[in-house]
């Protein structure tokens, strides 16, 4: 159960967050339209949706970060491997799992770094607060312009999906090493190209 989830996590939250941007947009789109609409009008002015932009440009950064991780998954991450196609295959093997390594490397970095901006940001404070203990001089951090959250809830996405992304890349470099392998994305439509044949 926990495999088949840590399998398919980049697909479920990709698939949730862009459904919920959709129909956040949806719902302030029909609202600008009935703000315009005799009657309703004056009900409609009366909801707060300026919100609803601030959200759905978090939710989009959110969908990067992870859909990046996806890609390493899967072998569509943009990659050069010009040199590489060059290199006799053991030569290439090397390179090949240095540059995985590599990637590990970044964004290991970039998520260490990302947790220490949002525990900086505000995290600290809230997690001292949630737990009763005492906050000193701990700052309670800003918030969001529109929403009004505080800005660590929508910085997670750098620590969470760049630590998504390192142990991608670490799983396939552990897959390279022990069959040669790395994901490839698939140039055709299954399906199509047997019945070419």
């Amino acid at each position: 159960m926990f495999n088949r989830i840590l399998n398919h996590l980049e697909e479920w939250l990709i698939t949730f967050l862009i459904g919920a941007a959709t129909l956040v947009i949806f719902f302030a789109v029909v609202h600008r339209f009935l703000s315009g609409v005799p009657y309703i009008q004056d009900y409609a002015v009366r909801m707060d949706v300026s919100w609803a932009q601030e959200l759905c440009i978090y939710m989009f950064v959110w969908m990067a970060k992870f859909g990046a991780a996806y890609g390493v998954r899967n072998g569509t991450h943009v990659g050069v491997d010009v040199l590489v196609r060059q290199l006799p295959p053991e030569k290439a093997k090397w390179l090949v799992l240095f540059g995985l390594l590599a990637g590990a490397l970044f964004t290991g970095v970039v998520a260490t770094l990302g947790a220490h901006f949002v525990w900086e940001n505000g995290f600290h404070y809230a997690l001292f607060h949630q737990l009763g203990l005492e906050l000193g001089d701990v700052p309670e951090g800003p918030t969001s312009p529109d929403m009004e959250i505080p800005t660590w809830i929508a910085y997670s996405c750098v620590p969470l999906g760049s630590s998504l992304m390192c142990f991608r890349f670490l799983q396939v470099a552990w897959h390279f090493w022990q069959t040669g392998e790395v994901p490839h994305a698939a140039h055709t439509v299954a399906g199509v190209d047997e019945e070419a044949h």
